[in-house]
């Protein structure tokens, strides 16, 4: 080899170990974000079906921006799936800051049936106070940038009327 070539392959060696360090650099865990089930609206659906657009709060506690390009919901009340939805809007949450996301789910008819059939059933034995959910899913960001999600909670359900 000529004394060229061997000084170009170490300037290109040293290059891509420079940039291969970098880019571990940017792999630095983040801090989960914080999601919140704000409201569900309804919205015209086909058939036996219900949908409803449901709006979340994201709130994104780390110190770089979420830059996201999609999203993807699933829904599940009394520990069984209800509503699942995708969405392709963009957008960017801020750091340390947060943004409202509205995501449009659907309800098959058949989940409907099972969840009024568990909470019937689960109000008749008032086994617990409320009813859990639990909403996952994730803020498409690419192979790299992607934000997954998972919370989980308790919805309170009003006390039946008593008749006197």
């Amino acid at each position: 080899m000529t004394p060229i070539t061997r000084s170009t392959l170490r300037l290109a060696s040293c290059l891509l170990l420079m940039l291969g360090l970098s880019a571990c650099s940017t792999l630095a865990p983040r801090d989960p974000v914080r999601i919140d089930l704000v409201g569900m609206e309804p919205v015209p659906g086909q058939g036996l079906e219900m949908r409803f657009m449901v709006k979340l709060r994201v709130q994104n506690p780390n110190d770089t921006a979420i830059r996201y390009n999609g999203i993807a919901l699933d829904l599940d009340i009394n520990n069984q799936p209800l509503a699942s939805g995708v969405s392709d809007q963009a957008g960017e949450i801020p750091r340390f800051s947060e943004a409202l996301v509205s995501v449009p789910v659907t309800i098959s008819a058949f989940s409907a049936m099972r969840q009024a059939w568990g909470l019937a059933n689960s109000h008749d034995t008032g086994r617990q106070p409320g009813v859990p959910y639990t909403v996952r899913g994730k803020l498409g960001g690419g192979f790299w940038n992607t934000v997954r999600f998972n919370e989980a909670g308790l919805l309170n359900l009003p006390e039946p009327a008593t008749v006197y």
